[in-house]
């Protein structure tokens, strides 16, 4: 996760006008069906405006519980 965190940044920086880009710590990795493909990219497209509602990390918080994922929020500070 590390080098494709360290990569992509890389990648970024080098074909954007934002070069202070940085991804924030920490990682959640989920898989999707690929019948889920286009409400994933859907999401993904308005991210910035869904998370201006709902923050992602308690986002990521209800997606645990309700997938029944025993987490320990301490690690979300």
């Amino acid at each position: 996760m590390r080098e494709l965190k360290r990569s992509s940044s890389k990648w970024i920086a080098e074909r954007s006008r934002n070069r202070d880009f940085k991804w924030q710590e920490g990682y959640a990795a989920f898989t999707v069906s690929a019948s889920s493909r286009e409400n994933v990219r859907d999401y993904i497209s308005r991210q910035e405006e869904h998370h201006r509602k709902e923050t992602s990390r308690d986002e990521l918080a209800k997606f645990l519980r309700k997938c029944g994922v025993a987490f320990d929020e301490r690690y979300f500070e």
